[in-house]
């Protein structure tokens, strides 16, 4: 087969990533106001692509709750009100303390001791040059989304994982959903998630509770500071 045949949908599916990304850091960052209508057309003119990765990023931040969507009418920004994001972590922190706690007193399974290894692991070597592009986004999103969901796996609790996704809803408190991305403030959650594992391999409960409950509402404190979209 050609080679440029086989090549082609991995550059697809890497442009359509790329424009997922922009698109998604311009909406956090404010580049829309609250209810403003997004243009498909527009979009492709300013992010240089075609429609179809311009209108299934526009589907997937719909999907994540950051864009409103209705039918004839297309895609409209969301309002995000500070008070609402702020309680959204309130209570994650807790949630996702107790969620710690848990799993120190059961103990992790060896999958999920090797999934939180894995993203310990995957956290270092994205962070080993000492610098961060917005291309890095993606990755660490996933990283951070690892690690959080396999502690609310690791509780035994399907309720508390049913009240997590719950707070989620609100998305900016999505653990999917990088604001802030700065190598500082990255590498600070890093070292947070690093605690955090440790206090739970080495069963201690309420220590990992602690560290998971300020991991939580020190990134609040940082979404709040930095997200220019918010309103009161």
């Amino acid at each position: 087969m050609n080679q440029r045949l086989m090549n082609a949908p991995i550059e697809h599916a890497t442009r359509a990533a790329s424009v997922l990304e922009d698109l998604r850091d311009a909406v956090l960052n404010g580049q829309f106001a609250p209810g403003e209508r997004l243009h498909e057309v527009r979009l492709t003119e300013q992010l240089g692509a075609s429609r179809t990765p311009v209108r299934a990023a526009l589907q997937e931040l719909a999907s994540e709750g950051l864009l409103d969507y209705a039918p004839n009418q297309g895609y409209r920004m969301r309002d995000f009100p500070v008070a609402e994001i702020v309680n959204a972590f309130e209570v994650r922190s807790v949630l996702e303390g107790l969620a710690a706690r848990l799993a120190a007193e059961r103990g992790l399974s060896p999958a999920h001791q090797a999934l939180l290894e894995q993203s310990l692991f995957d956290g270092d070597r994205l962070l080993a040059s000492g610098v961060l592009i917005q291309q890095n986004r993606a990755t660490y999103s996933a990283i951070n989304a690892t690690f959080h969901e396999t502690i609310h796996a690791a509780a035994g609790s399907r309720m508390l994982r049913d009240m997590v996704r719950l707070c989620q809803q609100v998305p900016v408190s999505s653990p999917r959903t990088i604001v802030k991305f700065e190598y500082r403030d990255v590498r600070r959650r890093h070292d947070d998630h690093q605690r955090i594992f440790e206090a739970i391999l080495s069963r201690e409960p309420w220590r990992a509770e602690m560290l998971m409950r300020d991991h939580v509402a020190n990134v609040k404190t940082a979404m709040v500071r930095s997200l220019p979209m918010l309103r009161g």
